[in-house]
């Protein structure tokens, strides 16, 4: 089944030969105090220890807000350099730190020298680090392993939701309601072409969940794609060209992670697949729009006036084969439980790699969509995803994002759900086709 192409133009990518082997099928995820005190003058008397005041209180609970460690938040205040204040702030006090004697001791009568440097004992008043708070019951102690010991409560990690603003790009992931973890992640950025004009790039990526560390996976894979296309775009490579280079540089990243696996984990589990994941990206000019994608994450077209809305990719799953063969029409085919067995996907024991890319010339502004199964089960067609975005999405992108998601979790969030929105810049009449 070919996707259906906007108003204005649409060029596929150069075609690929068809791997010599018929794929098997990989499943996939189916249904983000007191300041210091300098040492004592008097060299007889004992220095008083440093205090320190304890340190504040326990992270919010505020699923909302990005988890610590998520992506930077576009805005943020910038931090001085290690070992140098910030600007506008007094440098550090040059006081020895407290707990060390330095002032010499004087020598005893009859003693030979007083050259040692003895050290004081700590003070037990000084307050030790608290413990993190559990978000549920507000009263247990975390543990090392992020669960409360009063409740058992696993406590929210670092990628459960996570959001990220760069320029006019904006994506959000959350974990859902059914996984105990995200195995998704995404890649925002932007940059310059050698014109001078801008250019926005999106990656997101969806673990396999029947393979080894998919939530590596999805990581690595984001990442490197990410990197090529910011790399390759400023030295005027197509973007076309740029976004195939990128996927297998992704493919190169997610094979790698087979490599690492430890020989005593092969051989407990040697019926586990190698680390495997889906991929799909966009790249945004003043005039062109390219997508590239592995697997079923999908990329969909939504101008500001939603005549038409188009999906830009082709699934590589059981279900889309189903379709393309005329087998099944595509409403029966989804709804078979073998819809999201994929066909294609990143990984050492994946078959022949086969990026697919299209590149775009649409004749109005609008948004494109990038996301995992997890929103567009919950919005399949093109239209059920144009009325899900929110009519300013191409000036609060950050803010439809969230909406989607929401979108995806009042659905019933049975995955994890990733969306990254990229707005596409009106286009000067008279432009032609890619």
């Amino acid at each position: 089944m070919h996707a259906p192409v906007p108003s204005g133009s649409a060029a596929d990518g150069p075609p690929h030969p068809a791997a010599p082997h018929a794929p098997t099928a990989h499943a996939s995820n189916a249904t983000p105090g007191a300041p210091a005190h300098p040492a004592a003058a008097d060299p007889h008397s004992p220095a008083p220890s440093a205090h320190t005041a304890a340190a504040g209180d326990a992270a919010s609970a505020d699923r909302s807000a990005p988890s610590p460690g998520a992506p930077a938040q576009a805005g943020a205040a910038p931090t001085g350099a290690q070992g140098a204040p910030v600007q506008g702030q007094p440098a550090a006090s040059a006081a020895p730190p407290a707990g060390v004697r330095l002032d010499r001791r004087a020598p005893a009568e009859g003693a030979g020298g007083g050259d040692d440097y003895p050290l004081q004992a700590p003070d037990p008043r000084v307050a030790a680090e608290p413990a993190a708070v559990c978000v549920a019951c507000r009263a247990g102690r975390v543990d090392d392993d992020g669960y409360c010991e009063n409740c058992g409560h696993a406590q929210p990690r670092e990628r459960d939701h996570m959001e990220q603003e760069c320029g006019p790009v904006a994506a959000v992931s959350d974990r859902g309601l059914r996984h105990h973890r995200n195995e998704d992640a995404f890649a925002v950025g932007t940059t310059a072409l050698p014109d001078g004009s801008p250019v926005s790039v999106a990656v997101v990526c969806d673990g396999v969940s029947s393979a080894t560390r998919p939530d590596e996976a999805s990581l690595a894979a984001s990442r490197a794609a990410n990197a090529s296309l910011l790399d390759a775009l400023p030295r005027g490579t197509h973007p076309q060209q740029a976004m195939h280079e990128a996927i297998l540089a992704a493919s190169e990243a997610v094979n790698a992670l087979a490599g690492e696996q430890p020989a005593e984990a092969d051989e407990h589990a040697p019926q586990q697949n190698a680390p495997a994941c889906t991929i799909v990206g966009a790249v945004v000019t003043a005039g062109l729009l390219v997508v590239g994608w592995v697997g079923d994450s999908r990329a969909y077209w939504i101008p500001v006036d939603r005549s038409p809305a188009v999906r830009l990719t082709e699934d590589d799953s059981w279900a889309a084969q189903m379709v393309a063969a005329g087998l099944m029409g595509e409403a029966e085919a989804y709804a078979d439980h073998r819809a999201h067995a994929i066909t294609g996907w990143l990984g050492a024991d994946a078959y022949e790699l086969e990026p697919h890319t299209a590149a775009f010339k649409p004749d109005r502004p609008g948004v494109v969509v990038v996301c995992t199964d997890g929103l567009w089960n919950y919005a399949e067609s093109a239209d059920e995803m144009a009325e899900a975005v929110p009519a300013d999405a191409a000036a609060r992108p950050l803010h439809a994002a969230r909406v989607l998601v929401g979108h995806a979790l009042d659905g019933g969030g049975h995955d994890n759900v990733t969306v990254a929105l990229v707005p596409f810049p009106a286009v000067p009449q008279g432009a032609g086709s890619a």
